[in-house]
């Protein structure tokens, strides 16, 4: 992406490489400003925790936003079992401990298979997901009970290493719309126990791969640079 024209007149898609604790607000914001973009979108949202592959776009590429937020998303991360939080990962605080003493490897395995295919998931009430035209998430801050719809998505594949119990690292290929915190939480079900999403990344958008995504500081030093041939 070393050639990329920031300033195309159809517009420009950028990959980058979400930092941890950034919202994919942030990196919009950023990108806006750096380069006084009149419009910038991405195509996927990522939660603040998690990093990796975000796809941004400028100008009228906007315009095609919605092909790539359709595409599947491929995830690597760990999953910590025998605890949980109400939001599904470190966001929030533990609130409750379970035994893990009676997983076998025998079981984890199980488990994870029927996680394949399309299945039906109900997504973490701490996400942005409208209910009476209120954020999901602010209700859940509010401590007001929230309660979403079950949806179905697809997990085409499901790679797991245990060797770690009771964290179990992955790598996921899924659909769109699908929540990498509720399948911590489902699998922690699934073993009798809890589960918590303690780090997340994506790392492909379809054919887009994180490998050739920029950094935050790299993109914004090109994009600022790109400006100044202009001027």
């Amino acid at each position: 992406m070393d050639d990329i024209d920031f300033f195309a007149p159809e517009g420009s898609v950028l990959l980058i490489d979400k930092p941890k604790t950034w919202t994919s607000f942030d990196v919009v914001n950023k990108i806006r400003y750096t380069g006084k973009f009149k419009k910038v979108g991405h195509a996927g949202t990522l939660d603040p925790l998690a990093t990796g592959l975000l796809i941004l776009c400028t100008g009228k590429k906007t315009k095609v936003i919605e092909q790539y937020q359709a595409q599947e998303k491929e995830y690597t991360g760990t999953i910590l079992i025998g605890k949980t939080t109400p939001s599904f990962d470190l966001e929030t605080e533990f609130d409750h401990n379970f035994p893990t003493e009676h997983i076998s490897s025998e079981d984890i395995e199980t488990a994870v298979l029927q996680f394949i295919g399309e299945i039906d998931q109900i997504p973490p009430v701490f996400s942005a997901i409208k209910v009476k035209g209120k954020r999901a998430y602010e209700s859940a801050r509010e401590g007001k009970t929230v309660e979403l719809k079950s949806r179905k998505v697809t997990i085409t594949e499901f790679d797991i290493n245990h060797s770690r119990f009771p964290e179990i690292d992955f790598r996921i290929v899924c659909s769109k719309g699908t929540y990498i915190r509720s399948i911590a939480r489902d699998l922690g079900q699934a073993l009798k126990s809890g589960g918590t999403l303690i780090a997340l990344r994506r790392t492909k958008i379809g054919s887009f791969s994180v490998d050739n995504a920029f950094d935050m500081e790299t993109i914004t030093e090109k994009i600022k640079e790109a400006r100044e041939s202009l001027s």
